[in-house]
């Protein structure tokens, strides 16, 4: 069968790397020049939005090199069984597509994964092709990410992280008995020994340039993994666990979470339904809590409910106070930081701008009205100079009352 012409298999390869949200669009809105109707297209085949170390959001041209597969994982759509159009690029040919794009300005990177053909580190082996022939033949400087296959032998996964900006391994499933039964090809022992040398190297070349100027860079913007949530049984609990667990080992840069979603020709032991996608933005929200709001991750498992999962109707911040209403109201003038960032309703700027406030006034509703987006989660836990909330504890409609639909998935202020 000829291979298809190379607009076809960017198209077939783009949208196969859609399921890896360890690139994730920033929402822009899409905008195209098909039909001479306009220039300057931000959204295109491929195209994605991440965010360098730095905090600048950068577009990356985002597909896989192959989605032949000789592995069959069961919630995976480019599996060996599945049923769908098969593409490749050499690697060359993505070396002169990444090079095309950014010469056109339509992107500042690359982020590449891959099925796994031959064998691992033959797929490998291509991948580090790409990064390397962009730095050393073209002196690309543009940013890199990898996604590195833990099967491989450990020498060459670790030369990845010599030409790329950012390594991830996905680890997949929360549960090593989730990957044993829809992932058999895996082994998360594997997985996370690969992390762990990965973690290692990261560290050492960190140490290395403090003492000489001159010693090799390595995966600079770290490492990050993804998670399926949805295609086994895991509770939210035990994701936030195994998150927690990632982070404490390997020093991650980001845990994402990724929706499981029903595929054509779904093999049977999958669930027929994707989990709501609230859920997912919940479990962001939770990370967010033990990342920058100071919350211990059991504290955060203790918001879920008895079956382990996060309540959809509130955030995470909010069940956990409504379950420990000991803890507040929060005198807004007189508790410190780390009381402050635990308030329903105030996100971490919020909290800076009330901190700087206070040095030079005593607060009052009005000014805390100035740094949040509604007062009428805050009300309940808040103390200030001109407002004391009554009746908190016990009042079984409070979280009715506060648990109104959300406009837009956001964080927490």
């Amino acid at each position: 069968m000829a291979q298809p012409g190379i607009l076809e298999r960017l198209e077939i390869l783009a949208d196969a790397a859609k399921y890896d949200a360890s690139c994730a669009s920033s929402g822009t809105q899409k905008r195209d020049s098909r039909g001479g109707r306009g220039v300057g297209s931000t959204e295109g085949m491929g195209i994605c939005h991440a965010y360098a170390p730095d905090g600048r959001c950068i577009s990356l041209l985002k597909l896989l090199l192959t989605n032949h597969c000789i592995f069959d994982c069961h919630y995976c759509v480019n599996r060996k069984s599945s049923n769908v159009r098969r593409a490749g690029f050499t690697p060359q040919e993505v070396v002169d597509l990444t090079l095309s794009f950014y010469k056109r300005n339509y992107i500042e990177g690359l982020f590449l994964s891959s099925g796994i053909v031959r064998s691992s580190n033959h797929t490998m082996e291509q991948l580090i092709e790409v990064a390397r022939t962009l730095r050393e033949t073209h002196d690309f400087r543009g940013y890199i990410h990898l996604k590195t296959i833990p099967e491989a032998d450990p020498d060459l996964v670790a030369q990845a992280g010599l030409w790329a900006d950012r390594v991830s391994i996905n680890v997949e499933l929360p549960t090593e008995a989730g990957l044993l039964r829809l992932a058999p090809d895996k082994d998360a022992g594997r997985i996370e020994g690969t992390m762990g040398n990965l973690s290692a190297a990261i560290v050492d070349a960190k140490d290395a340039r403090k003492h000489y100027r001159k010693a090799p860079r390595f995966a600079p913007a770290g490492q990050s993994t993804q998670m399926i949530v949805g295609a086994d049984g895991a509770s939210d609990a035990q994701i936030v666990g195994k998150a927690s667990t990632l982070y404490d080992r390997f020093g991650l840069r980001r845990v994402y979470y990724s929706a499981f979603s029903p595929i054509p020709d779904a093999s049977a032991v999958l669930p027929l339904k994707r989990p709501p996608l609230l859920r997912e933005h919940r479990l962001y929200q939770s990370d967010w809590l033990i990342r920058f709001y100071g919350f211990a991750p059991l504290e955060v498992q203790q918001a879920t409910s008895a079956d382990g999962m996060l309540p959809l109707d509130i955030d995470p911040k909010l069940a956990w106070a409504l379950k420990f209403r000991e803890n507040f109201p929060v005198d807004l003038n007189r508790a410190p930081r780390e009381a402050l960032l635990r308030v329903p309703g105030l996100g971490t700027k919020a909290v800076k701008a009330l901190l700087a406030a206070r040095r030079h006034r005593t607060l009052r509703l009005e000014d805390v009205a100035r740094v949040t987006v509604s007062l009428k989660k805050l009300r309940p836990f808040i103390v200030t100079v001109d407002w004391r909330p009554t009746l908190l504890t016990d009042r079984s409609d409070l979280r009715a009352g506060l648990a109104a639909p959300p406009r837009q998935l956001e964080l927490f202020g």
